[in-house]
């Protein structure tokens, strides 16, 4: 008999039906309003659980009662058009259990996006399973797919990432990869009119000099979760370590995946699988790592990574194409952990993360959207600036995916065009805010922070990079409660931008870093 599942909450996005048989009016737009909050919940997705109690006991239905149920189910679903897919049957007491996946359609609701950060060892191969995943072909072996996505010719070159960049995989209601079906996989606008979900790829740098960037790339996007790739053949390296401390000290769930299997002895890869495991489980990371071998495997972390304990771990290989479709279903199935519609109503937000000057429209500036919605023609404020100021400043017009958009709110990345301000005149990390607030441009800050890794001591007049969203900038430690700090210690200190101020909030979360990552810190007062 299966395992008992939790008791049901009330809040999330499982719900429990142990079977339906009224197909009454008035029953129908009750279940169809309680599915629509399940949706609401998990942000346009949710699981459905059919032939389990209220209290997780797994009884089982019969086949008549499950198609009963599930005609019943489809009837309300249609009411607020979303779609129903069964994942998963299970023999039981009484006869099944049967676990659903639901979708709300595109009309209702733009697309949902889930932010990924792809990290590791640099020549781990993580822009090739980017490439493959979002084009749908597999690697030559000889970095064919990397080159289909790099941004520059020294990244086609070297064959290594230097810079950050965003790729999409776009998931239909019938959880069908859109990517596959368009002339060009990578087309944004077309993934961003197809999709009911797009899962946004950051590829980032694994090589130590471009560690500055890899920070930027996690700290400035709010990830959802982290995909940790680990080469097969040499296993979790120096960088690799970095990456996953990174995640870990960012409280962002992981997941890992194993790649190069083609090449890799069956003994070297028991041996990195094994490296990994032990890794996760030690004490500090406390991690409960799961082999992905089947749906049950898949299902079962897709429901729980959000705890921020489970690490699904995924074999696969670029070439050969083994282990990517049960990626890929995870990927599918996965649900959304940043709550945004929550911050729809708050005060705009947007920290910018670059800068274009395109010919015939000016300043045009990208980030995501942290809260707050901005419509096209809306009037915001931009900056600081070096003075500290901010400029009032208005949004010509809107780009999300390369489609021209009337809105942009929390969780979508979006570029928009600005008038009154020169393109020189701005910088990475600045902000736009709704032009109600009276904001505070902010040279020094109080904060407690964690070393992680410092190989001497930390005194007054420290100087080392701060990354805070996408600020990244130069802090001094003025007044330090312990002194001098070394590795594990925890305390407070007075940090001081060296040249510029920021707009920086209290209880932000950031990460001081020169060569190497350092330290852990939570800002608590603004000074």
């Amino acid at each position: 008999m299966m395992n008992k599942y939790p008791a049901e909450d009330d809040e999330g996005c499982i719900e429990y039906k142990l079977k339906l048989s009224i197909e009454e009016k008035d029953r129908i737009e009750k279940i169809a309003t309680q599915m629509k909050y399940r949706l609401i919940e998990g942000g346009g997705e949710a699981f459905y659980i059919i032939g389990v109690t209220d209290d997780g006991f797994p009884m089982g239905i019969s086949e008549d009662e499950i198609k009963k149920t599930l005609k019943i189910l489809r009837l309300a679903a249609e009411k607020i058009n979303a779609s129903i897919k069964v994942i998963r049957k299970n023999p039981a007491k009484n006869g099944y259990i049967v676990e659903l996946f639901i979708r709300l359609a595109r009309k209702t609701r733009p697309p949902l996006f889930i932010t990924i950060p792809v990290l590791g060892n640099v020549d781990c191969g993580k822009s090739t399973l980017i490439s493959v995943l979002c084009t749908g072909r597999l690697d030559d072996g000889k970095r064919g797919a990397m080159m289909k996505i790099a941004r520059y010719l020294h990244e086609i070159i070297s064959g290594r990432t230097s810079s950050i960049s965003s790729h999409h995989l776009g998931f239909n209601r019938n959880g069908e990869i859109v990517n596959y079906e368009i002339a060009d996989p990578l087309n944004e606008a077309e993934i961003f009119l197809r999709s009911n979900k797009i899962i946004t790829f950051i590829d980032l740098a694994g090589h130590k000099r471009y560690l500055k960037t890899t920070v930027r790339g996690v700290t400035s996007r709010t990830p959802d979760y982290a995909l940790l790739v680990v080469a097969a053949n040499t296993g979790l390296l120096k960088m690799g370590r970095e990456h996953l401390g990174i995640s870990i000290a960012l409280k962002i769930p992981i997941i890992a995946v194993i790649t190069k299997t083609d090449i890799t002895p069956k003994w070297v890869l028991k041996n990195t699988l094994e490296e990994i495991v032990s890794l996760l489980k030690k004490p500090g990371l406390n991690k409960i790592p799961v082999l992905i071998k089947n749906l049950d495997d898949i299902i079962l972390s897709a429901k729980n990574i959000s705890s921020n304990r489970i690490v699904p771990i995924f074999i696969v290989s670029n070439v050969t194409g083994s282990g990517l479709d049960k990626l890929i279903e995870f990927l599918n199935v996965i649900p959304p952990r940043m709550r945004w519609d929550e911050r729809i109503s708050e005060k705009s937000l947007m920290y910018i993360e670059d800068k274009f000057n395109v010919r015939g429209v000016g300043l045009v500036v990208s980030g995501l959207m942290l809260q707050g919605a901005i419509s096209k023609d809306d009037y915001v404020q931009v900056g600081p600036f070096s003075d500290g100021s901010f400029r009032i400043s208005r949004v010509k017009s809107i780009h999300i995916n390369r489609i021209n958009c009337d809105r942009v709110i929390p969780g979508q990345e979006a570029c928009l065009a600005l008038t009154n301000i020169d393109y020189n005149e701005i910088s990475k990390g600045m902000v736009v805010l709704d032009k109600s607030i009276n904001p505070r441009a902010t040279r020094e800050f109080l904060a407690k922070i964690t070393i992680l890794k410092h190989p001497t001591t930390i005194k007054s007049g420290y100087q080392t990079v701060c990354h805070i969203h996408s600020v990244r900038h130069t802090v001094i430690f003025k007044d330090m409660s312990i002194e001098p700090m070394r590795t594990g210690d925890t305390g407070m200190v007075r940090l001081k931008f060296l040249k510029h101020p920021w707009y920086i909030r209290k209880n932000d979360t950031f990460i001081l870093r020169d060569s190497r990552t350092r330290a852990l810190g939570t800002i608590l007062e603004l000074k």
